[in-house]
């Protein structure tokens, strides 16, 4: 293995703030590192890790078996489009299938979460034959047009009119709202069960139940944006079944891949059966190596039941950050370990302080939340850290 010196990572870490198109805003560290929940940088600082890649590492950084898995299909067969059939691709399609409800069990593989909504909606418009479409307030579905014609925030939207129309956009929980908007012109009604991008919103059990009931009797489809939710964040292996309900379309992303770029659009037969041949495409989805990898992570998942650990040190997790006695605290909401702490200010300057002055990575989810996404496979004792290094910032 290379070895690098620390003036060699300092000249990586100019070169990539230097060369970047300049999108995104760059932390000031290198991250070299990673296993299980924690990270470390250039310098050898070790973080604890509540970013968790937006919500990739579910599995952990690093996780053995997916390594294991990636490295020997590397040597096999990386590259392969669908037209050729693989065995990796079948073996991802029954392993994934075997894991959702049986109305779920055509597969359309993409490389992340805006595409595999990119193709949902597309899926739904063949369908359906009709144009519309129903998204909430506060929802993120991606930032290509398509995905972005779906996703609220003006401020990723705006710069970018025309998009995708006609969209509806409605209150998020609001089921009247839902009623007036649902109509004989929707083709589907996209929503998030908990809203991440918009600051960690669980949906409430009535609103989903009532999106699925409506979509029905409207003729419409219902996609269930599942990229951040899915692979056990919430406390089981995905939202959908905290609400007793099954969508028409389910898109997965992140976690799938346990860190290897992956997503789907799982959906309905007779909705994949609307797809023209050729109507829609992509050369790297469902590639080998890809494939490989979400086997290894569904089938670690599997014998984890990472869920369950979720859906333990979740609410703990939660209920220790609502004891901090802290006046600039608004609310702690969440679902499992996807959990936000609303503030009454900006939450950018202690999300900073978290990183610099304790070594706890976390993110901003608008600009009042700060959103922790840690590895399903984190240790309680590094949630009391997580925990006492917010205590000490708001103090």
């Amino acid at each position: 293995m290379e070895t690098r010196t620390l003036e060699d990572w300092r000249a990586l870490l100019e070169a990539e703030k230097t060369l970047d198109s300049g999108v995104y805003n760059k932390h000031d560290l290198l991250i070299v590192r990673g296993q299980g929940a924690r990270v470390w940088d250039a310098e050898g600082n070790e973080y604890i890790d509540c970013v968790g890649g937006y919500g990739v590492a579910n599995l952990g950084h690093g996780n053995p078996e997916v390594v294991e898995a990636v490295k020997r299909q590397a040597e096999t067969l990386m590259a392969m489009p669908q037209t050729l059939p693989t065995p990796m691709r079948g073996e991802f399609y029954r392993t994934l299938i075997a894991i959702l409800p049986p109305e779920l069990n055509r597969v359309f593989p993409v490389n992340s979460g805006t595409e595999a909504n990119e193709a949902a909606l597309k899926f739904a418009r063949a369908h359906t034959g009709r144009k519309k479409f129903v998204a909430a307030m506060r929802g993120f579905s991606g930032r290509t047009m398509g995905s972005l014609s779906v996703t609220w925030e003006p401020k990723y939207r705006e710069p970018f009119l025309p998009l995708v129309e006609p969209v509806e956009f409605i209150p998020y929980n609001d089921v009247e709202a839902l009623k007036r908007a649902v109509d004989e012109e929707t083709a589907a009604v996209i929503l998030e069960p908990v809203q991440g991008e918009g600051g960690v919103r669980p949906a409430t059990p009535e609103f989903l139940r009532a999106a699925r009931e409506i979509t029905q009797e409207k003729g419409a489809l219902l996609i269930l944006d599942e990229i951040q939710t899915g692979m056990g964040r919430t406390g089981k292996r995905f939202a959908f079944e905290h609400f007793g309900i099954v969508p028409d379309i389910l898109t997965l992303a992140k976690a799938l891949g346990g860190g290897v770029p992956l997503g789907v659009a799982v959906m309905r037969e007779e909705v994949a059966r609307s797809m023209p041949k050729g109507g829609h495409g992509t050369t790297f989805g469902g590639n080998p190596l890809a494939m490989a990898a979400g086997v290894a992570a569904i089938r670690y998942l599997e014998r984890t039941r990472l869920w369950e650990r979720a859906a333990e040190l979740g609410p703990w997790f939660m209920e220790k950050l609502r004891a901090i006695p802290s006046p600039k605290i608004r609310e702690v909401r969440g679902m499992g370990l996807m959990v936000g702490l609303e503030l009454k200010e900006k939450a950018a300057p202690y999300i900073a302080r978290l990183e610099k002055e304790h070594r706890v990575l976390a993110l901003q989810a608008g600009p009042t939340v700060i959103r922790f996404l840690p590895p399903l496979v984190i240790e309680k004792e590094d949630l009391e850290r997580v925990v006492e290094a917010v205590r000490a910032v708001l103090a």
